[in-house]
């Protein structure tokens, strides 16, 4: 009979605790429900805003599918909760062209909160207005054509030695976190012009890899949160080396703190670019043709000035029509960014619904390239050809169908740098190295908080004679 009482004890405090948390979530949709501009006779965009607070931060980060679900079920706008924050997300090229063509009118760049706290106010990420557009005149000199025309030897040479540094590992490589250290490296090294020991540099790029991991988090300084992982003290090493280091790059001067992290972001986001290129090239999806498979190879093999040139020029790279295809739908497919963040400035309308004023706006990138109706070929396949003559005849019109580095007047400063790096790479990787996947199958990729291969793309690596004197170069 105890045992009995007992059971019915649970089962009501079990079914207590239910009836609590579905009257909680209720109170908590019509909180936000309530919070429409009454003003505006158009709805709210359908969606959920999920739990109390944390709204639909959780199944986010376990399960970006959920955003996809979300898409197929409410359509290119809807709103849920993120990151402390209510958020309506946006995709499709016309409604992204609204966002992205009404910065200071109907929208204003606000990243979540993490991140504003992680990076600072002082960022280029974080500046609008006058001070963003100041900020963006002193980095424009570090990405000038000239300036990338300066990097080119050094970042090939770079590449080189760690793309033989990998034939030299026993085992398998992972690709993954090899090519986010060297893009790290690159950015120290090169773009910024400090002088770091590799264990320094190594240090830093753990410090700045944790930084990234935890750039979109909850905005809570509490233990083991992710925010108090990287909040004390971020990058610090990378300022007093900056300050110790003679003959830095002169174009940032002494504004070091507040141009100092923008580059480096990008140059995170170039990682990811860089693993995705390298997972297109390592393996291509199956059911490609080997003629596709081989033609960036054979593209660089075909042309007498690429081919073992040990000093690759901006002018060059253009001429590789086809490894320029390769590159723009790998970004297409996998842009290493998800979208972009916006604040409403006014209450305005999209797609029949309202945008209340205060509430954040996400246009999400990988949502508007899958939706893309332009293509002669299906989205979601691989097709580089999709870039061809055709697409040139038809870029205007599809600006705002493919925004891997965003758009507008917040776009990405470094895209030119980040496409050549990964050109470069393309290049080096094939006339180089032949490769082969350690695992029986090309690895799932995930899109949270950044694109990456599940298992960290496990590669072999071996050296091609041919080009050997290259490495040694």
């Amino acid at each position: 009979m105890s045992s009995l009482s007992v059971a019915e004890a649970a089962l009501t405090i079990l079914l207590s605790l239910g009836l609590l948390l579905s009257v909680a979530q209720h109170l908590w949709t019509l909180r936000w429900t309530l919070s429409r501009d009454r003003a505006c006779a158009l709805p709210l965009p359908k969606g959920s805003m999920g739990w109390p607070f944390f709204g639909e931060t959780l199944h986010w980060l376990v399960q970006v599918s959920r955003l996809f679900l979300g898409r197929c079920r409410y359509g290119t706008v809807f709103k849920t909760h993120l990151l402390g924050k209510p958020l309506i997300r946006v995709s499709g090229a016309q409604n992204v062209r609204t966002l992205l063509l009404g910065e200071h009118r109907l929208v204003s760049s606000q990243w979540p909160q993490s991140a504003r706290i992680l990076l600072g106010s002082h960022t280029l990420l974080g500046a609008v207005g006058e001070p963003h557009r100041q900020r963006r005149k002193i980095l424009a000199r570090v990405f000038s054509h000239a300036a990338l025309e300066s990097y080119m030897p050094r970042i090939q040479a770079t590449l080189r030695r760690e793309l033989w540094t990998w034939c030299g590992v026993p085992g398998p490589v992972s690709v993954y976190s090899a090519t986010k250290a060297l893009t790290f490296r690159i950015a120290a090294r090169i773009l910024l012009g400090l002088r770091l020991e590799e264990s320094e540099c190594n240090e830093l790029a753990k410090t700045f890899e944790q930084l990234m991991e935890n750039l979109f988090s909850l905005p809570l300084d509490v233990p083991f949160s992710g925010l108090r992982k990287v909040l004390r003290p971020p990058l610090l090493g990378l300022e007093e080396e900056k300050r110790r280091t003679p003959g830095g790059r002169p174009e940032v001067g002494g504004k070091t703190s507040s141009v100092l992290h923008p580059p480096l972001v990008p140059a995170a986001a170039g990682s990811q670019e860089k693993t995705s290129p390298g997972n297109g090239c390592l393996n291509p999806k199956p059911g490609r043709a080997d003629s596709e498979r081989s033609c960036p190879g054979l593209e660089v093999s075909r042309w007498p000035e690429c081919e073992c040139d040990p000093d690759l020029t901006l002018e060059k790279l253009s001429r590789l029509h086809y490894l320029d295809c390769v590159i723009k739908e790998v970004l297409r497919l996998l842009p290493p960014v998800s979208g972009g963040y916006r604040t409403a400035l006014q209450t305005f309308e999209l797609d029949g619904y309202q945008i209340p004023k205060g509430w954040s706006v996400m246009y999400s990138i990988r949502d508007t390239h899958e939706t893309a109706a332009i293509y002669r070929s299906p989205p979601e396949g691989f097709d580089p050809e999709r870039f061809g003559s055709a697409w040139e005849e038809h870029r205007a019109a599809g600006r705002f169908h493919y925004i891997p580095f965003g758009g507008g007047v917040r776009s990405c400063i470094g895209k030119e740098l980040a496409q050549a790096i990964l050109k470069l790479f393309a290049v080096e990787l094939v006339r180089t190295v032949r490769w082969e996947l350690a695992t029986a199958s090309f690895p799932d990729m995930q899109t949270v908080p950044i694109v990456h291969p599940v298992d960290g793309l496990q590669v072999f690596f071996y050296p091609l004679p041919i080009c050997g004197m290259l490495i040694h170069h």
